[in-house]
Protein backbone atom coordinates (compact mmCIF):
# COMPACT_ATOMS: atom_id res chain seq x y z
CA UNK A 1 0.00 0.00 0.00
CA UNK A 2 1.73 3.51 -0.76
CA UNK A 3 2.34 5.63 1.74
CA UNK A 4 0.34 8.63 -0.29
CA UNK A 5 -3.18 6.47 -0.05
CA UNK A 6 -2.64 5.14 3.59
CA UNK A 7 -1.89 9.02 5.19
CA UNK A 8 -5.22 10.25 2.62
CA UNK A 9 -7.10 6.87 4.65
CA UNK A 10 -5.97 7.82 7.76
CA UNK A 11 -6.51 11.82 7.57
CA UNK A 12 -10.34 10.39 6.33
CA UNK A 13 -10.58 9.07 9.84
CA UNK A 14 -9.12 11.77 11.26
CA UNK A 15 -11.02 14.08 9.69
CA UNK A 16 -14.11 12.34 11.71
CA UNK A 17 -13.01 14.39 14.71
CA UNK A 18 -13.17 17.97 12.94
CA UNK A 19 -14.68 19.98 15.98
CA UNK A 20 -12.16 19.07 18.08
CA UNK A 21 -9.52 19.40 14.99
CA UNK A 22 -10.64 23.00 15.12
CA UNK A 23 -10.60 23.69 18.85
CA UNK A 24 -6.70 22.13 18.89
CA UNK A 25 -6.17 24.24 16.03
CA UNK A 26 -7.04 27.66 17.87
CA UNK A 27 -5.73 26.68 20.70
CA UNK A 28 -2.28 25.81 19.02
CA UNK A 29 -2.61 29.62 17.70
CA UNK A 30 -3.39 31.27 20.40
CA UNK A 31 -0.32 29.80 22.59
CA UNK A 32 1.91 30.20 20.11
CA UNK A 33 0.85 34.10 19.78
CA UNK A 34 1.66 34.16 23.71
CA UNK A 35 4.78 32.17 23.81
CA UNK A 36 6.15 34.06 20.54
CA UNK A 37 4.96 37.71 22.23
CA UNK A 38 7.27 37.02 24.86
CA UNK A 39 10.58 38.01 22.98
CA UNK A 40 9.24 41.49 21.73
CA UNK A 41 8.26 42.27 25.53
CA UNK A 42 11.88 41.30 26.46
CA UNK A 43 13.64 43.23 23.42
CA UNK A 44 11.21 46.36 25.12
CA UNK A 45 13.02 45.82 28.66
CA UNK A 46 16.46 45.70 27.18
CA UNK A 47 15.90 48.74 25.31
CA UNK A 48 14.86 50.11 29.13
CA UNK A 49 17.94 49.54 30.04
CA UNK A 50 20.03 50.87 27.58
CA UNK A 51 21.53 54.46 27.09
CA UNK A 52 22.82 54.34 30.59
CA UNK A 53 19.76 54.56 32.63
CA UNK A 54 17.24 52.04 33.44
CA UNK A 55 13.49 53.18 33.03
CA UNK A 56 11.69 50.95 35.35
CA UNK A 57 8.29 52.15 34.11
CA UNK A 58 9.40 50.58 30.80
CA UNK A 59 10.74 47.32 32.55
CA UNK A 60 7.60 46.34 34.93
CA UNK A 61 4.75 46.64 32.80
CA UNK A 62 7.01 44.20 30.09
CA UNK A 63 7.76 42.17 32.87
CA UNK A 64 4.28 41.80 34.47
CA UNK A 65 3.55 40.74 30.74
CA UNK A 66 5.84 38.43 30.10
CA UNK A 67 4.93 36.57 33.14
CA UNK A 68 0.75 36.41 31.45
CA UNK A 69 1.97 35.26 28.15
CA UNK A 70 3.82 32.27 29.91
CA UNK A 71 0.99 31.23 31.58
CA UNK A 72 -1.35 31.79 29.40
CA UNK A 73 0.07 29.66 26.83
CA UNK A 74 1.20 26.76 29.06
CA UNK A 75 -2.24 26.25 30.21
CA UNK A 76 -3.25 26.68 26.64
CA UNK A 77 -0.82 23.88 25.58
CA UNK A 78 -1.76 21.36 28.30
CA UNK A 79 -5.41 21.77 27.26
CA UNK A 80 -4.71 20.91 23.58
CA UNK A 81 -2.47 17.98 24.63
CA UNK A 82 -5.57 16.83 26.66
CA UNK A 83 -7.60 17.23 22.96
CA UNK A 84 -4.99 15.63 21.00
CA UNK A 85 -4.98 12.55 22.76
CA UNK A 86 -8.48 12.32 22.42
CA UNK A 87 -8.13 12.83 18.81
CA UNK A 88 -5.39 10.11 18.46
CA UNK A 89 -7.17 7.25 20.51
CA UNK A 90 -10.42 7.69 19.24
CA UNK A 91 -9.48 7.58 15.51
CA UNK A 92 -6.91 4.69 16.48
CA UNK A 93 -10.07 3.02 18.52
CA UNK A 94 -12.32 2.95 15.52
CA UNK A 95 -9.82 1.60 12.73
CA UNK A 96 -9.11 -0.89 15.51
CA UNK A 97 -12.98 -2.17 15.82
CA UNK A 98 -13.27 -1.88 12.38
CA UNK A 99 -10.01 -4.06 12.11
CA UNK A 100 -11.34 -6.44 14.72
CA UNK A 101 -14.99 -6.79 13.17
CA UNK A 102 -13.72 -7.28 9.80
CA UNK A 103 -11.57 -10.14 11.16
CA UNK A 104 -15.12 -12.38 12.29
CA UNK A 105 -15.96 -11.68 8.37
CA UNK A 106 -12.67 -13.18 6.34
CA UNK A 107 -12.93 -16.66 5.08
CA UNK A 108 -11.40 -19.11 6.90
CA UNK A 109 -8.69 -20.28 3.87
CA UNK A 110 -7.60 -16.82 5.01
CA UNK A 111 -7.39 -17.10 9.00
CA UNK A 112 -5.25 -20.61 8.56
CA UNK A 113 -3.30 -19.11 5.59
CA UNK A 114 -1.92 -16.48 7.89
CA UNK A 115 0.07 -16.87 11.21
CA UNK A 116 -2.35 -16.32 13.95
CA UNK A 117 0.63 -13.97 15.83
CA UNK A 118 0.74 -11.78 12.94
CA UNK A 119 -2.77 -10.68 12.80
CA UNK A 120 -2.73 -10.17 16.42
CA UNK A 121 0.15 -7.97 15.94
CA UNK A 122 -1.12 -6.02 13.10
CA UNK A 123 -4.49 -4.89 15.86
CA UNK A 124 -2.81 -4.81 19.41
CA UNK A 125 1.22 -3.84 18.43
CA UNK A 126 0.53 -1.71 15.37
CA UNK A 127 -2.17 0.19 16.38
CA UNK A 128 -0.56 0.92 19.77
CA UNK A 129 2.50 2.20 17.44
CA UNK A 130 -0.17 4.12 14.77
CA UNK A 131 -1.79 5.80 18.30
CA UNK A 132 1.66 7.45 19.26
CA UNK A 133 2.67 8.64 16.34
CA UNK A 134 -0.62 10.34 16.05
CA UNK A 135 -0.32 11.88 19.10
CA UNK A 136 3.03 12.86 18.92
CA UNK A 137 2.13 14.26 15.41
CA UNK A 138 -0.81 16.30 16.43
CA UNK A 139 0.83 18.05 19.41
CA UNK A 140 4.09 19.43 17.59
CA UNK A 141 2.89 18.92 14.00
CA UNK A 142 0.21 21.65 14.31
CA UNK A 143 2.14 24.11 16.88
CA UNK A 144 5.38 23.93 14.83
CA UNK A 145 3.69 24.88 11.54
CA UNK A 146 1.90 27.50 13.36
CA UNK A 147 5.33 28.37 15.08
CA UNK A 148 6.82 28.89 11.89
CA UNK A 149 4.27 31.02 10.36
CA UNK A 150 3.93 33.53 13.30
CA UNK A 151 7.50 33.74 13.72
CA UNK A 152 8.07 35.33 10.33
CA UNK A 153 5.55 37.90 10.68
CA UNK A 154 7.21 38.97 13.85
CA UNK A 155 10.07 39.06 12.22
CA UNK A 156 9.20 40.66 9.34
CA UNK A 157 8.25 43.67 11.50
CA UNK A 158 11.65 43.98 13.08
CA UNK A 159 13.66 43.67 10.05
CA UNK A 160 12.38 42.46 6.30
CA UNK A 161 15.83 41.91 5.42
CA UNK A 162 17.67 39.69 8.19
CA UNK A 163 13.98 37.88 7.81
CA UNK A 164 14.43 37.16 4.20
CA UNK A 165 18.06 35.69 4.72
CA UNK A 166 16.43 33.48 7.08
CA UNK A 167 13.99 32.20 4.46
CA UNK A 168 16.52 31.78 1.94
CA UNK A 169 18.32 29.32 3.70
CA UNK A 170 15.21 27.31 5.09
CA UNK A 171 14.49 24.98 2.60
CA UNK A 172 18.03 23.41 2.70
CA UNK A 173 17.00 21.97 6.56
CA UNK A 174 14.05 20.92 4.77
CA UNK A 175 15.11 19.16 1.60
CA UNK A 176 17.63 17.41 4.16
CA UNK A 177 14.57 15.97 6.43
CA UNK A 178 12.33 14.83 3.38
CA UNK A 179 15.44 12.95 1.85
CA UNK A 180 15.70 11.59 5.26
CA UNK A 181 12.35 10.65 6.01
CA UNK A 182 12.36 8.33 2.38
CA UNK A 183 14.71 6.22 3.56
CA UNK A 184 12.98 6.09 7.19
CA UNK A 185 9.87 4.42 6.16
CA UNK A 186 11.03 1.36 4.60
CA UNK A 187 12.96 0.32 7.32
CA UNK A 188 9.83 1.39 9.49
CA UNK A 189 7.60 -0.66 7.40
CA UNK A 190 10.10 -3.67 7.67
CA UNK A 191 10.51 -3.25 11.23
CA UNK A 192 6.55 -3.62 11.78
CA UNK A 193 6.38 -6.81 9.33
CA UNK A 194 9.40 -8.56 11.20
CA UNK A 195 7.82 -7.52 14.15
CA UNK A 196 4.36 -9.36 13.68
CA UNK A 197 6.24 -12.37 11.89
CA UNK A 198 7.97 -12.87 15.31
CA UNK A 199 4.92 -12.64 17.28
CA UNK A 200 3.27 -15.33 14.84
CA UNK A 201 6.20 -17.98 15.46
CA UNK A 202 6.02 -16.89 18.70
CA UNK A 203 2.73 -17.82 19.38
CA UNK A 204 2.71 -20.46 17.12
CA UNK A 205 5.45 -22.44 19.42
CA UNK A 206 3.19 -22.13 22.31
CA UNK A 207 0.10 -23.21 21.45
CA UNK A 208 2.14 -26.26 19.80
CA UNK A 209 4.52 -26.78 23.17
CA UNK A 210 3.25 -30.75 23.36
CA UNK A 211 3.65 -31.18 19.68
CA UNK A 212 7.21 -29.15 19.67
CA UNK A 213 8.69 -31.43 22.05
CA UNK A 214 6.93 -34.68 21.31
CA UNK A 215 8.58 -34.37 17.83
CA UNK A 216 12.05 -32.87 18.80
CA UNK A 217 11.22 -29.76 17.05
CA UNK A 218 13.14 -27.09 19.86
CA UNK A 219 16.21 -26.27 18.49
CA UNK A 220 14.59 -26.02 14.89
CA UNK A 221 12.66 -23.64 16.81
CA UNK A 222 15.51 -21.68 17.93
CA UNK A 223 16.88 -21.08 14.53
CA UNK A 224 13.82 -20.16 13.36
CA UNK A 225 13.50 -17.81 16.14
CA UNK A 226 17.04 -16.53 15.92
CA UNK A 227 17.01 -15.65 12.29
CA UNK A 228 13.68 -13.49 12.77
CA UNK A 229 15.13 -12.07 15.36
CA UNK A 230 18.30 -11.30 13.44
CA UNK A 231 16.56 -9.81 11.16
CA UNK A 232 14.30 -7.78 13.73
CA UNK A 233 17.48 -6.28 15.26
CA UNK A 234 18.66 -5.21 11.35
CA UNK A 235 15.73 -4.00 10.76
CA UNK A 236 15.29 -1.83 13.92
CA UNK A 237 18.76 -0.56 13.81
CA UNK A 238 18.76 0.73 10.21
CA UNK A 239 15.33 2.28 11.45
CA UNK A 240 16.43 3.87 14.29
CA UNK A 241 19.87 4.79 12.51
CA UNK A 242 18.10 7.00 9.43
CA UNK A 243 15.81 8.38 12.02
CA UNK A 244 18.58 9.32 14.67
CA UNK A 245 20.25 11.47 11.62
CA UNK A 246 17.08 13.62 11.18
CA UNK A 247 17.88 15.88 14.00
CA UNK A 248 21.53 16.58 14.20
CA UNK A 249 21.29 17.13 10.39
CA UNK A 250 18.68 19.53 10.75
CA UNK A 251 20.59 21.01 13.84
CA UNK A 252 23.20 21.74 12.06
CA UNK A 253 21.91 23.48 9.18
CA UNK A 254 19.88 25.53 11.75
CA UNK A 255 22.72 26.61 13.42
CA UNK A 256 24.40 28.00 9.97
CA UNK A 257 21.29 30.27 9.83
CA UNK A 258 21.28 31.28 13.43
CA UNK A 259 25.00 31.97 13.03
CA UNK A 260 23.71 34.30 10.19
CA UNK A 261 21.13 36.12 12.13
CA UNK A 262 23.57 37.28 13.93
CA UNK A 263 25.94 38.35 11.84
CA UNK A 264 23.57 40.27 9.74
CA UNK A 265 21.70 41.61 12.81
CA UNK A 266 25.05 42.71 14.24
CA UNK A 267 26.08 44.69 11.85
CA UNK A 268 22.88 46.01 11.65
CA UNK A 269 22.45 47.21 15.42
CA UNK A 270 26.26 48.94 14.71
CA UNK A 271 25.09 51.09 12.29
CA UNK A 272 21.96 51.98 13.94
CA UNK A 273 19.54 50.39 11.85
CA UNK A 274 18.12 48.42 14.43
CA UNK A 275 18.16 48.46 18.26
CA UNK A 276 20.17 46.35 21.05
CA UNK A 277 16.45 45.08 21.91
CA UNK A 278 15.07 44.34 18.86
CA UNK A 279 18.38 42.33 17.80
CA UNK A 280 18.16 40.46 21.30
CA UNK A 281 14.83 39.59 20.19
CA UNK A 282 15.20 38.60 16.47
CA UNK A 283 17.75 36.36 17.38
CA UNK A 284 15.27 34.68 19.73
CA UNK A 285 12.77 34.31 17.14
CA UNK A 286 15.55 33.57 14.86
CA UNK A 287 16.06 30.54 17.30
CA UNK A 288 12.20 29.69 17.66
CA UNK A 289 12.13 29.90 13.77
CA UNK A 290 14.43 26.91 13.45
CA UNK A 291 13.01 25.06 16.37
CA UNK A 292 10.04 23.66 15.10
CA UNK A 293 11.97 22.49 11.96
CA UNK A 294 14.11 19.84 14.48
CA UNK A 295 10.85 19.13 15.58
CA UNK A 296 8.82 18.34 12.61
CA UNK A 297 11.38 16.32 11.50
CA UNK A 298 11.53 14.39 14.71
CA UNK A 299 7.45 14.01 14.19
CA UNK A 300 7.86 12.93 10.14
CA UNK A 301 9.92 10.52 11.29
CA UNK A 302 7.69 8.78 14.37
CA UNK A 303 5.28 9.39 10.84
CA UNK A 304 6.58 6.74 8.81
CA UNK A 305 6.81 4.51 11.78
CA UNK A 306 2.97 5.28 12.17
CA UNK A 307 1.98 5.01 8.69
CA UNK A 308 3.64 1.88 8.05
CA UNK A 309 1.78 0.38 11.19
CA UNK A 310 -1.96 1.92 9.42
CA UNK A 311 -0.50 -0.02 6.06
CA UNK A 312 -0.38 -3.35 7.74
CA UNK A 313 -3.59 -2.53 9.41
CA UNK A 314 -5.30 -1.47 6.49
CA UNK A 315 -4.56 -4.23 4.30
CA UNK A 316 -6.12 -6.36 7.05
CA UNK A 317 -9.18 -4.17 6.37
CA UNK A 318 -9.22 -4.65 3.05
CA UNK A 319 -9.16 -8.23 2.64
CA UNK A 320 -11.95 -9.60 0.84
CA UNK A 321 -14.93 -10.51 3.82
CA UNK A 322 -16.87 -14.13 2.85
CA UNK A 323 -19.42 -14.32 1.10
CA UNK A 324 -22.49 -16.28 2.03
CA UNK A 325 -24.75 -18.51 0.12
CA UNK A 326 -26.98 -15.45 -0.65
CA UNK A 327 -24.37 -13.64 -2.27
CA UNK A 328 -24.26 -11.29 0.68
CA UNK A 329 -21.25 -10.71 2.96
CA UNK A 330 -21.59 -12.27 6.21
Amino acid sequence: MKNKSVLMRVLADIGRSRALIAVSLLLSAASVVFNLYIPVLAGDAIDGMTGGKVDMAVITPALIKIFICAVSGGVLQWIMSIINNKIAYYTVKNIRSRAFSHIQRLPVAYIDSHPYGDIVSRVIADAEQFADGLILGFSQLFTGVITIAVTLIFMLTISPVITLIVVVLTPISLFTARYIAKSTYDMFKKQSETRGEQTALINEMIQNQKTVQAFSYEKRANDRFGEVNERLRKYSLRAVFFSSLTNPTTRFINNLIYAAVGLSGGFFAIKGMLTVGGFASFLAYSNQYTKPFNEISGVVTELQNALACASRLFELIDEKPEISDEGTTE
